[in-house]
């Protein structure tokens, strides 16, 4: 083939790959994964064992640092990407323009256009305390399914699994009557991810979000304040800063005002005097910047009956210390430092294939073998330990959740999971919840799971 017709078949294949891509949607689709869950699935069906019966656990190996435990979230969604699974004609042609799959299988294509998650799914309730090794989410499904998921299944459960453990961890420092809002939307990594960290904050321990979308989507009220643009707008158009809170005051009385886009000493002294005189009512001031122990002490004594609400790159240490400093602040917006941070680095492991247990050996990343269940130990309402045993062993936290692709029952509420949550870190002894955590996992391994470990441990 000349160099023109290599150049007329290239500009070809890119001008079908790039009309089909423009028509792509993302809902329920089977292309939002990494490109080797489609290649192995397509090594898979070339082996003839694409339809082996085969369960897949996700877990984390490690906790982050000074984590004493994690909270799970993220099934709900995790169940909505199973359920509505698909490869669509477009899907398939834009696939198949790349040219990456010319050698696969005609049945891979056969596969792909009737695909559709038939397996069960266990996991374990959201906002329920995990600790490392422990599976989260339990997958049994023909090979190729259960392979497939796998992007999709730790990018939701990772996310918000991080999101919620951190609001647990902050409500944990700041107490129950502290008022908790989620700020992070613009900080969140998608606007997707935006909506999910909202859902995993209110569901792990925050009163609400300022996303209204989120809120609203979730049943909530959006709160939050104003921003520094409005008092400098205002304020430059109007002669000052009390100008722009008179303004502010006027379509939303009683709301908190932002006080330190100047002085915010200054800016308190002025509303004292202004609520002494009957000219306004406050009800709460926000702090988003500077000393934040000294602050809030030289404003609560000019304006000793006004909450305080603080923000600024805020997180369970930062809280910590104004808690200890006795800062008189009774509301916290947890904004970057929530949204992002120590990623939950969960991972998704072949535990075992045709009724054979398996395991990854390699140092650093062993797997326990076969499909497990989590077992639990409370005493007088108090955790004492957890023993990792084998699934056929007895009852345990893991639930089933979906059978042959069907959901076996509807999603929890967000106030009934954000009471699984609270119950959950209660149970939980101080030095777990503490947010310097050194110790290491209270997790026991069960005789019969110890067993199968070391005989396959051991050389043939």
């Amino acid at each position: 083939m000349n160099s023109m017709n290599l150049t007329t078949v290239q500009t070809d294949r890119d001008r079908v790959l790039s009309q089909s891509i423009s028509s792509l949607s993302i809902g329920g689709c089977g292309l939002l994964t990494d490109l080797y869950q489609l290649t192995m699935t397509a090594c898979y069906v070339g082996e003839s064992i694409e339809r082996s019966a085969a369960s897949f656990e996700l877990f984390v190996r490690k906790l982050p640092k000074g984590f004493g435990y994690l909270i799970a979230m993220g099934l709900a969604q995790a169940l909505e990407y199973l359920e509505s699974l698909q490869f669509s004609s477009t899907h398939i042609a834009a696939l198949q323009a790349t040219g990456v799959f010319k050698n696969a299988p005609d049945r891979f294509w056969e596969l792909l256009a009737t695909a559709k998650f038939t397996g069960d799914v266990w996991a374990v309730p959201e906002g329920t305390a995990v600790f490392a090794n422990e599976p989260i989410l339990r997958i049994e499904a023909p090979l190729w399914q259960a392979q497939l998921v796998e992007t999709y299944l730790l990018n939701t459960i990772n996310y918000q699994t991080l999101i919620a453990t951190r609001a647990a961890r902050i409500r944990d420092v700041a107490g129950a009557d502290a008022t908790l809002l989620e700020f992070g939307t613009r900080r969140a990594f998608s606007p997707q991810a935006s909506i999910w960290a909202a859902r995993a904050a209110i569901a792990g321990g925050l009163d609400t979000t300022s996303n209204v979308l989120a809120a609203l989507k979730l049943g909530y009220q959006p709160s939050g304040t104003m921003a520094h643009s409005l008092v400098m707008a205002i304020g430059a158009l109007e002669g000052s800063e009390q100008a722009a809170f008179t303004a502010f005051d006027r379509y939303f009385p009683g709301a908190p005002l932002l006080i330190d886009t100047y002085d915010p000493i200054a800016a308190a002294t002025g509303l004292a005097t202004r609520v002494a005189a009957g000219e306004i009512e406050l009800s709460g001031i926000r702090l988003d910047s500077g000393d934040l122990i000294a602050l809030s002490k030289q404003v609560n004594s000019i304006l000793p009956n006004v909450e305080i609400f603080a923000s600024g790159d805020l997180d369970e240490w930062e809280i910590a210390k104004l808690r200890s400093a006795n800062a008189p602040i009774s509301g916290y917006g947890l904004g970057t430092k929530l949204v992002t941070g120590s990623p939950v680095n969960g991972v998704y492991k072949l535990v075992e294939i045709e009724n054979l247990p398996t395991m990854k050996k390699s140092p650093e990343k062993m797997t326990y073998p076969g499909r497990k269940q989590i077992f639990r130990q409370v005493r007088d309402g108090q955790f004492t330990e957890d023993i990792l045993g084998l699934a056929n062993e007895g009852t345990g936290l893991l639930q089933l959740v979906m059978s042959e692709g069907e959901r076996l029952k509807s999603d929890d509420s967000l106030p009934a999971i954000r009471e699984h949550t609270d119950a959950n870190v209660a149970s939980l002894s101080r030095e777990i919840r503490d947010i310097n955590y050194t110790g290491t996992a209270p997790v026991n391994i069960s005789p019969a799971l110890a067993e199968i470990t070391q005989s396959l441990m051991t050389p043939s």
